[in-house]
């Protein structure tokens, strides 16, 4: 009889401690994900609680959770964990849960309205609007949001539209927007990729679809002019 209790005991104990160690294990590794994080300076930082969604905690800090998986590099958004940090542009620590929040007063808040991005590439291969949004996720992660109506010299309307920057100043991993007949471009107009700025504004882009190989990936100059743009989010 003592042999059994004896017996009954150890089991009990070796499967109490079992259960501990995988406690401390599951904790441990979600502890570690939520570690593995770094927000940059000025971001606020939230700490997923259980139940919490992206969408939850975008309403919660007025974005939208396309922004928090873009800043986060989110590959699955709908999949978050308890602990893990999410990043949120502009503000200071914060534990999860919470609807209260204070942004320092030399940090901006995250914009209500946050440009929206894309997720795929639409545009045929291997027309000169492929290789800008393929280029450009290349470099930013994300792809440019608008499909329609966006042959090469509509991408600044498109642009507008959706609350992305247009500007006549270029800048390295920006879009170049080239009007038709502009600079060597044709009927459809051209968009590159800027790569570098050179001394005097002119850059040098990268496109496909441009000469003899439309195949190809070129490196030409643009100057920075009447019918020239250069669009980023």
């Amino acid at each position: 009889m003592r042999f059994f209790m004896k017996t009954g005991v150890a089991i009990a104990v070796g499967l109490l401690a079992i259960t501990l160690t995988s406690g401390v294990y599951t904790e441990g590794r979600a502890s570690a994900h939520a570690a593995s994080t770094s927000c940059a300076r000025g971001d606020r930082v939230y700490k997923v609680v259980r139940d919490d969604t992206l969408g939850k905690i975008a309403s919660r800090y007025h974005t939208s959770w396309s922004m928090l998986a873009a800043h986060n590099r989110l590959v699955q958004p709908n999949l978050i964990y308890s602990g893990q940090a999410i990043c949120i542009p502009g503000g200071a620590a914060t534990s999860g849960g919470g609807s209260k929040h204070t942004t320092p007063a030399h940090t901006k808040p995250a914009p209500v309205n946050p440009a929206p991005i894309g997720y795929s590439n639409a545009f045929p291969y291997p027309a000169c609007t492929w290789w800008a949004d393929q280029r450009y996720y290349q470099l930013h992660n994300y792809f440019v949001p608008w499909r329609a109506n966006a042959m090469a010299w509509q991408w600044s309307a498109r642009a507008h539209q959706f609350h992305w920057s247009v500007s006549a100043r270029p800048s390295v991993g920006s879009i170049v927007d080239m009007q038709p007949w502009v600079q060597g471009a044709y009927g459809s107009g051209h968009v590159a990729v800027v790569e570098r700025v050179l001394r005097g504004g002119t850059v040098v882009a990268s496109s496909m679809n441009w000469g003899a190989n439309p195949y190809a990936v070129v490196y030409i100059q643009v100057r920075p002019g009447s019918g020239i743009t250069f669009i980023s989010s």
